[in-house]
């Protein structure tokens, strides 16, 4: 067995979790979940489900150009599609409204940021079925990336290897083009399954241009510290449900809280926190919208 999954199961069976600041106990995750469960009963008698179901349904595309100092001048143009906290298998009808968004597009990387599992009365059988049918109109030209998040099993990796992805598990993988080099680094969730493997796998490299897939922006800093250039990340599906302006109630954060949402910036590297596809627990969005994202990389003008 692989050393990450034996230490990532161990965790899995114990009573804590743990984060880049420390373990926790699994009591709170039971709270919240209690909380969300009478949630769920006392709105599924409102409109308010309703129109929270409508609101999740309402996808919407971000196109983003990002100026990358360093850029090797091969991947100039080079485009990454990111998905994030799909959770298909708590909201399935969100699998047709993805491909019809996604339909024709055209990248040379698919990124998924974890959370692909979410249900736990779900298999990721089904879970990985509904990905695989978000994204069946997506041609990929290049690598077919993903990271686990803390909704996702140990047992997830093979589950996606086998759909056609390379799970990057606290290692890299180096994109060569043009005679031109960029690294992707991937690790596992460091919100809930945390290991110092997680910072050594930043560590690992040979000092050329890098990007960070990890599922929470948790580690934002120590990335920074690395050298990274850009790091991609999901988690707190922008809140979720948000008040109006779209300030989130919860974010599920327990470091770095500036890079809750959106574009951000961490020392010298840029950082980008998809709201996420999908949704958990409650089916609902209220003042945030699910998204799937098209990065662009470019050289800075000049």
């Amino acid at each position: 067995m692989q050393d990450w999954a034996t230490r990532r199961r161990a965790i899995e069976d114990s009573s804590y979790l743990v984060n880049r600041a420390g373990r926790y106990g699994r009591w709170r995750k039971f709270a919240f979940r209690m909380v969300v469960e009478a949630l769920d009963v006392t709105l599924r008698l409102t409109p308010i489900w309703e129109r929270g179901q409508r609101n999740a349904l309402d996808l919407k595309k971000i196109e983003l150009e990002l100026a990358l100092p360093d850029l090797p001048p091969a991947f100039d143009g080079y485009r990454i599609l990111q998905l994030s906290d799909t959770h298909l298998d708590h909201f399935p009808a969100l699998a047709a409204a993805a491909r019809a968004l996604l339909q024709d597009v055209e990248v040379d990387m698919l990124a998924v940021t974890g959370d692909v599992h979410g249900n736990p009365r779900a298999s990721i059988e089904h879970s990985t079925a509904l990905l695989m049918q978000a994204l069946s109109g997506v041609r990929v030209r290049g690598p077919r990336l993903a990271v686990l998040g803390n909704h996702d099993p140990a047992s997830m990796a093979g589950m996606l290897e086998r759909a056609g992805f390379d799970v990057l598990v606290n290692r890299s993988i180096l994109l060569q083009r043009g005679g031109d080099r960029l690294r992707v680094t991937g690790l596992d969730d460091v919100h809930s399954f945390y290991t110092e493997a997680a910072l050594s796998a930043l560590a690992d490299h040979d000092g050329e241009f890098r990007i960070a897939l990890v599922h929470s922006a948790e580690v934002a800093d120590d990335a920074d510290v690395a050298g990274y250039a850009l790091y991609l990340c999901g988690h707190t599906h922008g809140g979720q449900i948000c008040l109006p302006g779209g300030r989130p109630l919860v974010t599920h954060l327990k470091r770095c809280h500036h890079a809750a949402s959106g574009l951000w910036q961490q020392g010298r590297m840029v950082g980008y926190t998809s709201h996420g596809l999908g949704v958990s627990d409650l089916p609902l969005r209220f003042n945030t919208r699910g998204e799937v994202v098209v990065i662009t990389l470019r050289r800075p003008a000049g």
